[in-house]
């Protein structure tokens, strides 16, 4: 019997990765031959010999597929593949997604809706994780792989018993001495050096928000306004020393090693096969992340107090999530510090690739245009720094690493990728673009540019922030634009006065205006920020503005403005 399984994974922040490398170190126990590779890393050709799939997709954005799936679910698009040529294929579908978003695990339901139109067997139930269940993901997850190896195991039935989790199960060495050699820059990357960072908040003012300048010299280097750049941080040199000492692993820093996947894993392309054993933590696997689930159940295995050991486990149980989350996340408490926390222990090198993630890139959107600033790239990004219940003053791996980069600095492997939001097809048509508050305002920043470039001057800006004289950001710009009467701006800052206002009040202080644009010039409206209550306040404002100035009923005017989603006369991009 062919006891092989293929576990694919979409992933955008690691999160899926993460699951799908879990669910393959539970296959490997079951006595599966197992591969485990995102689904753009894997040869779709051979999609109709696999006779057992998994596949395991987060959600990003409103909706969207992760980067690392788009040109695989382009592939299943096909409209020449016959309906029934993955009739050989027995497969299951595990999906990510946050329940508090509209279009909630959309990237699994049509991947498991287009696999069964595709004639595959489904051999379990979809499962849906939900991020706000209260033992997040694991609510579903849980229960769902229990199911799911109950299934495979009666189909599948092994000739050995399995491995028991209490069992650390062999793994093949990793490290080899040899020559090191640079990390690689993949088509579609562009490696740019730094030309400004330059703090745009006041220095009295809570939030360090920085404005970096980017420069290409590589003559292919290009994006359009509303696209992202996705950039994977380091971490500091200063950092890894310290950790690397605490670890007893400095006297090993510097030698080269070569760097090997198991038989069933693929290293991502852009690693060398041979690097600097402190290379591995600068460049590549996250340390200084909060860890997740897996940290402490690959953990458990390597602590030599008994005590500590259990206590790990319990983390990764059901009833310990509680535990665990008051432990690891509420604190946000790294990893680094978790492994101070349970030593002694004993980490073999070749089990390092299993026990650290790795270091996932960040998206940003990108401010400014192209066609404004020739072979750069401008991008707006806040400082995350913030008080842990550990009283500990704690930056993100990203901020930290942001807030020291330099001019002349080179961040390498940038890569470009489409947003959720465009400009108007057509110059003519007016532009509404809604920045309630925060780095928000950098993609509307992109549009304007090129509007303005363009000759387009029918521009309404909304924009929010705290106050007038500390972060409300390109405020000269958008001052030069509405003097030459090619913007013009709607402020709302909330803490300038004894009363607040948002955005979705002056939203309803302006709603001739607006509606007017809307319903007799077609306008569109674009609108970022974050995704808490901000993006259904300002949807209910534009809803009261349809039923105020459009004399429409509450139900006419919830579908008028189902009507501008669905053809993208309103479009948004937010994020928690």
């Amino acid at each position: 019997m062919d006891r092989t399984i293929l576990i694919l994974y979409g992933s955008e922040t690691g999160c899926a990765q993460d699951v799908a490398e879990s669910l393959g170190r539970q296959s490997r126990r079951h006595h599966f031959k197992t591969r485990v590779m995102a689904m753009d890393d894997y040869d779709k050709n051979q999609l109709i010999e696999e006779k057992l799939v998994l596949f395991v997709c987060s959600t990003t954005g409103e909706g969207v597929e992760p980067s690392n799936m788009k040109h695989f679910w382009k592939f299943l698009l096909r409209k020449n593949l016959p309906g029934d040529i993955l009739g050989d294929l027995e497969c299951a579908v595990v999906g990510l997604g946050d329940s508090s978003y509209r279009k909630f695990n959309y990237p699994s339901k049509k991947l498991y809706k287009r696999l069964l139109q595709l004639g595959a067997k489904m051999i379990a139930p979809r499962c849906d994780c939900d991020d706000q269940h209260y033992l997040g993901l694991d609510g579903a997850l849980g229960p769902w792989s229990n199911q799911f190896w109950e299934i495979i195991m009666r189909k599948y039935p092994p000739t050995i018993p399995i491995i028991s989790n209490d069992i650390l199960y062999p793994f093949q060495d990793h490290t080899n001495n040899v020559q090191p050699s640079k990390q690689r820059t993949l088509p579609g990357e562009y490696d740019l050096t730094v030309k400004k960072n330059e703090r745009i908040t006041a220095s009295d003012h809570f939030q360090d928000v920085r404005h970096i300048e980017l420069v290409s010299s590589d003559d292919t280097f290009k994006y359009e306004p509303g696209d992202i750049a996705v950039i994977t941080p380091q971490n500091l040199v200063a950092d890894v020393d310290t950790f690397l000492e605490f670890m007893g692993w400095a006297d090993v820093g510097d030698r080269a090693i070569k760097v090997s996947a198991a038989e069933d894993h693929t290293l991502p392309q852009h690693w060398p096969s041979v690097m600097k054993f402190k290379d591995l933590f600068i460049y590549y696997l996250d340390i200084f992340g909060v860890p997740r689930r897996s940290f402490f159940e690959m953990l458990s295995y390597f602590t030599l107090d008994s005590n500590h050991t259990e206590r790990l486990r319990e983390f990764t149980t059901p009833e310990g999530q509680e535990d665990m989350w008051a432990y690891s996340m509420r604190p946000r408490r790294t990893m680094a510090e978790t492994l101070f926390d349970f030593k002694p222990f004993s980490i073999p090198h070749n089990y390092i690739l299993e026990l650290f993630p790795q270091l996932q890139p960040r998206s940003f959107s990108i401010a400014s245009s192209l066609s404004v600033h020739p072979s750069c790239m401008e991008l707006c990004i806040a400082i995350v720094k913030y008080k842990t219940k550990m009283r500990k003053i704690r930056r993100g791996v990203c901020s930290k690493w942001i807030s020291q980069i330099k001019e002349g600095d080179t961040i390498p492997r940038v890569r470009i990728t489409r947003g959720t939001m465009t400009l108007p097809p057509a110059n003519e048509i007016p532009l509404i673009a809604i920045g309630p508050a925060g780095t928000g305002i950098a993609p509307m920043r992109a549009f304007i540019e090129e509007r303005v470039f363009h000759g387009a001057s029918n521009n309404v800006l909304i924009v929010g922030c705290r106050h007038r004289d500390k972060d409300y950001y390109y405020r000269d710009q958008w001052n030069q634009y509405r003097d030459q009467h090619q913007l013009q701006v709607i402020t709302a800052f909330s803490r300038d006065q004894e009363q607040k206002i948002y955005v979705q009040d002056r939203i309803r202080e302006n709603s001739v205006l607006l509606w007017d644009m809307i319903e007799n010039e077609g306008a569109k409206v674009v609108l970022s920020g974050s995704s808490n209550k901000m993006p259904e306040e300002v949807a209910y404002a534009f809803k009261q503005i349809f039923m105020k100035e459009g004399k429409l009923s509450a139900q006419e005017a919830e579908e008028y403005f189902d009507g501008m989603i669905k053809s993208r006369q309103y479009q948004e991009e937010c994020w928690a």
